[in-house]
């Protein structure tokens, strides 16, 4: 006989074991069986009957918030379902905790978290979807200064006449989140007063017997409860002492609540994959009184600019013969003004450049969208500028900075909320950040060639001669700050800008270069053409002109490693490949530098000098995102894009994938992603890059038919599906008389290893307050292996249609 076959006839008995008149009663119900049996139903009756002293803790066991229960002086931890049980099973025994209670409650817990992770597996099943993409919020993180647990107590909320009651989720000294009935009736602009109930019969103090005075910050809500985020203005500083020493103390006994630390972590994590791929050029304006005019006024200028790795390819261009950046001479204060006082998408942020090279000296020509159209040169601009290899389009976006947010992210509780006094004083200084966007299609002079057509069938024929006054006057020395994100990979050293010959040879391969900027361990060179060396071999490089200052030691043959190409080839980033031996290139350059510092022009600062700033400024530039960032996940057997990166305002590409999904911060990407393209456009692609090797794109072509009660239907098309001139007119032109017509860029590059050092103290954080949500956030963070953003480049698209614009 085993206890399992009489399962039945002990719970049948259970009720019964309490009563004083059980002994007749086992009698009667066992009469039938054997004594061996009799023996061991009433051995297990009584153990179930036993006293227990065992504590129930189902803190980090659940899903769901955990409260302090506690019986006959023994505390317990218990969900809502588990005190449920709890106070079933002490029914069964006359109110006493014995351990049929304690194994009723716990093998309660284990059904009902099987059962719930037997639903959510088949939820998968049937309901996921391969092109299912959750968002993760960029630019927007919480600075929380004081901790904050998870604490139920009873409360009762009261706001004038209407008084309901409720439990708070989690508490601190400033704040609290409380759940209440979802039908409570409170109106959330109006304070409302809280009345800790189990601390006010635990602690007498005036504020608690009187009640706290709260602000309503947030609020969210199911078909059941409303959560209320809430923040304290009332109560004295007795009150904050007492609350404070409350946690403190309580600190590792209750939950502290990680979600917010855990969204910002979440999000700088994700960041980080993102930041090194950042195509766009971010440019950090001051506002300055103009001291020349007959009236002083303001103007804008561009004081900063922040680097990425793939976006320097923007500054480069403009720089002139003697490597000086012209930008600030292309957005000159007039046009940053023009820019500044219009919208996103007006066409004074519309650029058009092109430059040619005259007797040594390479000449800018800028316009933007507004000024060729108040002109009408537009025609005669993109006609003649487009079928040079020098054109460019570009689109800037502005931000204007918000001061009242903390420029510091990721505050843990109790850290300092900012900066050191100098770098808080450079970042206040910036009154705007413009984003400035490389739109140039590949072929354009094919894409814009009917613009010459155009301008040959105008009225009024406009010389080439009239193109002058779009040339750029031409600056001399460098204005604009360069400033590096910081990346854990990225060298420590400043850069100076230094021209000398090199010879670069690998194998049979041997080309002639010219240095534009060094450091002791690192050289960026320009070659006139091409050169495919293999990044697996060495770069033996010498220095012959350079060769006269080393004296005996020799600058020929000495190796270097490359990190990377730029411009097709022509611009190569070399760094010194060090052995066991001194690298005989390391110290001379090194010794060129520190004998030379006052005379070579600095580039960047120093990492460890400007790491607030280029922090800061990073934290400001993502605050608002001028495309789609996502990020590409790999599984076991595939891989797929898991999420989104959005910012806290409304974002119009997010918006319509938003529509295909019911749930919140969930995007349906499956009208980009189907049939095949997930693989073909995305993870073939990515699989085959490095993470150096920068980025790829390619264009697609989206139609946004308006359905009946609000519904959007969208259906997209790729360059490589749509290569026909007259198909892509007619589908944009179709597009618009069905609804909307949107072309987007979509970028892609491979992602190398999570930058987990920079997170490392939010991480340490979580991973004491709750380990598997940390563990679960490093998995996925290491399972990113590709990144990119989709990007609105619908203006730019249209341009290449004069049809389109006649109308």
């Amino acid at each position: 006989m085993t206890l399992q076959l009489h399962q039945a006839l002990v719970e049948q008995l259970k009720p019964l074991l309490m009563e004083p008149e059980f002994p007749e009663l086992f009698d009667q119900l066992t009469a039938d069986e054997t004594n061996s049996t009799r023996f061991l139903l009433k051995m297990e009756l009584n153990r179930l009957a036993s006293a227990c002293t065992r504590l129930i803790d189902l803190r980090n066991k659940t899903e769901l918030d955990c409260e302090v229960f506690i019986f006959a002086g023994q505390q317990h931890y218990l969900d809502a379902p588990a005190k449920e049980r709890f106070l079933e099973a002490l029914a069964l025994y006359r109110d006493e905790y014995t351990l049929g209670v304690y194994e009723q409650v716990i093998e309660a817990h284990k059904q009902r978290i099987l059962k719930l992770r037997q639903s959510n597996k088949n939820e998968v099943v049937s309901d996921a979807s391969p092109f299912i993409a959750k968002a993760v919020v960029l630019g927007s993180y919480f600075a929380r200064s004081e901790e904050r647990m998870n604490y139920s107590m009873r409360i009762n909320v009261a706001q004038g006449h209407l008084s309901l009651n409720g439990i708070t989720v989690d508490l601190s000294v400033g704040g609290a989140r409380i759940r209440i009935p979802t039908k409570h009736g409170l109106q959330s602009n109006k304070p409302i007063r809280i009345k800790l109930l189990e601390l006010g019969e635990e602690y007498y103090h005036q504020d608690l017997q009187q009640g706290i005075d709260y602000q309503v910050v947030d609020t969210e809500q199911n078909h059941e409860y409303c959560w209320l985020r809430l923040k304290r203005t009332s109560g004295s500083e007795a009150l904050s002492q007492m609350l404070e020493k409350l946690i403190r103390g309580y600190k590792f006994r209750y939950k502290v609540d990680v979600n917010d630390v855990l969204v910002t972590t979440k999000g700088l994590g994700f960041e980080r994959h993102y930041l090194p791929h950042l195509p766009h050029l971010p440019l950090f304006i001051e506002s300055k009184t103009n001291s020349d005019a007959n009236e002083p006024q303001q103007q804008f200028i561009i004081s900063h600019k922040l680097l990425s790795r793939d976006n320097q390819a923007i500054g480069e261009y403009f720089k002139d013969e003697n490597n000086i950046c012209q930008l600030s001479n292309f957005l000159t204060p007039a046009r940053l003004k023009r820019i500044i006082d219009s919208e996103d998408d007006s066409q004074y942020c519309q650029f058009f450049c092109f430059t040619f090279t005259a007797q040594g000296a390479k000449f800018f020509y800028s316009a933007s969208l507004a000024e060729l159209n108040s002109r009408n040169l537009l025609a005669l601009f993109l006609s003649f500028g487009a079928t040079k290899p020098s054109f460019r389009v570009f689109t800037v976006a502005t931000q204007t900075v918000d001061h009242q947010q903390s420029y510091k992210a990721s505050i843990l509780p109790g850290d300092e909320g900012r900066y050191s006094a100098l770098t808080e004083t450079q970042l206040s200084a910036f009154s705007h950040v413009l984003q400035i966007i490389d739109m140039t299609p590949p072929k354009a002079d094919e894409l814009y060639q009917n613009w010459a057509q155009v301008h040959q069938n105008s009225e009024v024929q406009a010389s080439v001669n009239e193109l002058k006054i779009f040339g750029q006057k031409k600056i001399s020395e460098h204005i604009i700050k360069l400033i590096s994100l910081q990346f854990s990979e990225r060298r420590n050293e400043s850069r100076f800008a230094f021209k000398t010959a090199v010879m670069l040879s690998q194998g049979k391969l041997s080309v002639a270069a010219n240095t534009d900027d060094i450091s002791s361990r690192g050289l960026k060179l320009s070659v006139t053409t091409p050169v495919n060396f293999n990044e697996a071999e060495a770069i033996l490089v010498s220095f012959p002109k350079l060769q006269p200052l080393a004296g005996k030691t020799s600058l020929a043959s000495l190796p270097y490693r490359l990190i990377r190409t730029r411009k097709n080839g022509i611009t190569l980033h070399l760094a010194a490949q060090v052995g066991h031996t001194p690298h005989i290139g390391v110290e001379f350059l090194n010794r060129l530098i520190e004998h030379n510092r006052d005379k070579l022009e600095k580039l960047t600062e120093n990492n460890h000098n400007v790491k607030e700033l280029a922090d800061g400024m990073k934290n400001i530039a993502m605050r608002k995102l001028a495309s789609v960032p996502y990020y590409l996940e790999r599984t076991v057997k595939s891989a797929y894009i898991s999420t989104l990166g959005i910012g806290t305002e409304q974002n119009h590409i997010a918006n319509i994938f938003a529509s295909q999904s019911d749930n919140t911060l969930a995007y349906n990407l499956a009208p980009l992603l189907h049939d095949g393209k997930l693989k073909r456009d995305f993870i073939t692609p990515i699989r085959s890059m490095k993470p150096q090797n920068g980025l790829s794109y390619f264009e697609i072509f989206v139609q946004i038919s308006r359905m009946s009660q609000g519904q959007i239907k969208v259906r997209c098309i790729s360059d490589c599906e749509l290569t026909d001139r007259t198909q892509q007119l007619s589908f944009i032109q179709r597009s618009q008389g069905l609804g909307e017509f949107m072309a987007l860029r979509v970028y892609r590059g491979a992602t190398g290893k999570p930058d987990l050092n920079y997170i490392r103290r939010e991480r340490e954080y979580i991973n004491i307050h709750s380990p598997h949500k940390g563990k679960k956030l490093e998995e996925q963070l290491w399972n990113i292996i590709g990144v990119g953003e989709f990007l609105d480049v619908t203006q730019e698209v249209t341009l290449r249609f004069p049809e389109l614009l006649s109308k």
